[in-house]
C-alpha cells in the first residue's frame, strides 16, 4: 500500500514536472504566434506587445508575401531542401549499403575513411577555394554540393543495413536477383523508416540553410529564406515600402512563422517512419 502511495506521488511529480516544460517550451513559440498577429493598434493601446491580443491582424503576413524578396527566398529554400535532400539520400544509401555488407572488398579501409573525415574537416578557407575553383559560387549548388553526405549519416544508415536479415540476401541471390534489384526489391523497402529518418535529418539542414549561403552566395536574389529573415531580424527596420501601421516586431515574428510553417506541416507524415527509425538505430549501433 506504502508502495503504491509512493508510485502515485512520483507520477504526480513527473505529470507536474512535464507540464512546466510544456508550458516553457510552448510560451516562446505561442508569444511570437501571438506577436505577429497583433495590430499595430494594440501596440499603441498597451505600450508593447501583449501575449493575447484583443484583435487579430495579418498585416505582416500580407505585407512579407507581397515583397518580391520573400516569395523569392522561399522558392530557393524549397528547391535547395528538395534537391539538396534527393542528393543526400542518394549519396548516402550508396555509400551506406557496401560498407554494410561484410563481403565488401577494403571494406575496413573505407569505414576509416569516412571515419576519419567525421573526426577532420578540411576546413573553411580550404573548402571555400574548391567550391570558387570549380565555379559554384552564387549558384544553388554551392548550398549542396559542399555538403552532400553526411560521414554521420552514413554510418547511422550502415548501422540500419546491418540489422537486415542476411537470410534475406542469401534467398535472393538464390533465386537469382542481382545486387542492384536486393538494393530496390528488399533493402529499400524494409529501410524506408531508416531513410525517412535520414532524409529528415537532411531536409531539416537544407531548409535552415544559413552558413553554406552567406559563405558562398552573394547575390540578393539566390538568398535562401533563412538568410533573409536573419537581415529583418538584424536590421531593426521592416522591408522596403513597408506601412508603418505594421510594427517591425510583427514583420519579424511573421517571417520567423512563415519558415517555420512548412517544416512542421511535414513532419506529421513522417513522424511515424521517423519514431521506428529512431528505434530501430537504438537496437544496434
Amino acid at each position: 500500500m506504502v508502495s503504491g502511495a509512493k508510485d502515485r506521488v512520483f507520477d504526480a511529480f513527473v505529470a507536474a514536472a512535464l507540464i512546466v516544460v510544456i508550458l516553457i517550451v510552448l510560451f516562446p513559440l505561442f508569444f511570437v504566434v501571438s506577436s505577429s498577429l497583433t495590430p499595430y493598434s494594440e501596440v499603441l493601446k498597451n505600450g508593447g506587445f501583449i501575449l493575447i491580443p484583443h484583435a487579430l491582424s495579418f498585416e505582416a503576413y500580407a505585407t512579407l508575401l507581397n515583397q518580391a524578396q520573400i516569395p523569392r527566398a522561399f522558392v530557393v529554400t524549397v528547391i535547395v531542401t528538395v534537391v539538396g535532400t534527393l542528393v543526400n539520400l542518394l549519396l548516402t544509401v550508396f555509400t551506406a549499403y557496401p560498407l554494410s555488407r561484410r563481403q565488401t572488398p577494403l571494406r575496413q579501409t573505407f569505414l576509416f575513411v569516412v571515419v576519419f573525415t567525421l573526426l577532420f574537416s578540411g576546413g573553411l578557407i580550404p573548402t571555400y577555394l574548391i567550391v570558387k575553383s570549380t565555379g559554384l559560387l552564387n549558384s544553388i549548388w554551392a548550398m549542396i554540393i559542399p555538403t552532400a553526405i553526411s560521414p554521420f549519416n552514413v554510418l547511422l544508415m550502415k548501422s540500419f543495413f546491418q540489422e537486415i536479415p542476411d537470410d534475406l540476401f542469401e534467398q535472393a541471390r538464390i533465386d537469382g536477383a542481382s545486387e542492384t534489384r536486393i538494393m530496390r526489391s528488399i533493402v529499400l523497402p524494409v529501410s524506408l523508416p531508416s531513410v525517412m529518418t535520414i532524409g529528415l535529418f537532411y531536409a531539416v539542414g537544407h531548409w535552415n540553410e544559413f552558413f553554406q549561403a552567406i559563405f558562398y552566395i552573394s547575390k540578393r536574389e539566390l538568398y535562401p529564406l533563412q538568410v533573409l529573415i536573419r537581415q529583418i531580424l538584424t536590421a531593426g527596420e521592416s522591408l522596403d515600402n513597408v506601412d508603418i501601421k505594421v510594427p517591425t516586431m510583427s514583420l519579424q515574428m511573421a517571417s520567423i512563422v512563415l519558415a517555420s510553417i512548412p517544416v512542421i506541416a511535414v513532419y506529421p507524415f513522417v513522424q511515424k517512419h521517423f519514431v521506428k527509425g529512431v528505434m530501430l538505430g537504438a537496437v544496434k549501433s
